[in-house]
């Protein structure tokens, strides 16, 4: 326990000293758009609140947060969604309903039904509630992006509530490894694709996806990854090159998917779209990729889990 205080502590500390700095430099240069890096400031602290009660109290706590977070990020998705029959509404209540059983698989450490259940047996049993007496106008746009929803905004990030429950041990504290990695990649990109980015990924979808944000990234993510890895999992250097190599790869991917994803959605509606910068979705849009990948990363190479 007194190590884990001690971690928390100092987690807090660096948090602390960031936001400040982030505050300072925004006030300083009013010019600059530095909102995409609040946001990840504030997810940083809202894990670093879900990582003590997982490590202090109980993780049934964690898993209840991060499935609130679930929920509200499938809500932002719909709300994107342009669609006004009842048909498509009905069909959005019964992906919610599957969000409480998915994180039950957590809870029972049930692996094999919480691994299929999203992307077998909803995904053959979602279409039936469309099917019956509602037409076929517009089935497989409603059905399939229902079920995109429901892959990445809640089985994606089910995976990181999966982790205290894999293993006790070491799970919390490799939440906490993944979640920083994740954002610090985000950040560096943003930084990097503001003040050097020539190269644009995806220019209609978004201006700060950059070849120089995702080589700078690359490099850093993979960098820190080697010096907490100590501190934060059971993995040696090697592993902790190579997975630090993935979550940055994942969540390039990741963040850059939900953007081309909110810029379809949204073509022609900008204010909404520009609301949408301060979402839930703008939080959470690599840790969709990246929480999967380290899961099985982790549970294939190691016994633990």
């Amino acid at each position: 326990m007194s190590s884990s205080l001690f971690t928390l502590t100092l987690i807090f500390t660096a948090l602390l000293v960031i936001h400040i700095v982030y505050k300072i430099i925004a006030k300083l240069q009013p010019t600059k758009d530095y909102s995409g890096i609040g946001q990840k400031i504030k997810t940083w602290w809202g894990m670093f609140v879900i990582f003590c009660l997982a490590t202090l109290f109980n993780p049934i706590v964690s898993l209840i947060s991060l499935m609130v977070l679930a929920f509200f990020s499938l809500k932002e998705y719909f709300s994107m969604i342009r669609s006004t029959r009842k048909a498509d509404r009905r069909l959005f209540l019964w992906a919610y309903l599957a969000i409480p059983v998915q994180f039950y698989w957590i809870y029972i450490g049930w692996y094999g039904m919480f691994i299929v259940f999203i992307p077998l047996y909803v995904f053959l049993v979602l279409p039936l509630p469309r099917l019956i007496n509602k037409g076929t106008v517009g089935f497989l746009r409603s059905v399939s992006s229902t079920q995109w929803g429901l892959m990445l905004m809640v089985f994606g990030l089910s995976h990181l509530a999966y982790f205290p429950f894999a293993t006790p041990e070491y799970g919390s504290k490799l939440v906490l490894f993944l979640v920083v990695l994740t954002q610090l990649n985000d950040v560096v990109h943003y930084l990097v694709s503001l003040y050097l980015g020539k190269r644009k990924v995806v220019p209609t979808a978004n201006p700060f996806v950059t070849w120089e944000g995702f080589a700078c990234a690359f490099i850093v993510t993979t960098a820190t990854s080697y010096f907490i890895h100590p501190y934060l999992t059971p993995f040696d250097w090697k592993f902790s090159l190579f997975i630090g190599v993935l979550i940055s790869l994942a969540g390039f991917f990741g963040s850059l998917t939900v953007s081309v994803l909110k810029r379809d959605l949204l073509i022609g509606d900008d204010n909404k779209f520009d609301s949408l910068k301060k979402s839930y979705l703008s939080r959470v849009d690599s840790l969709t990729y990246t929480s999967p990948v380290m899961f099985h990363v982790v549970r294939y190479f190691f016994d633990f889990m």
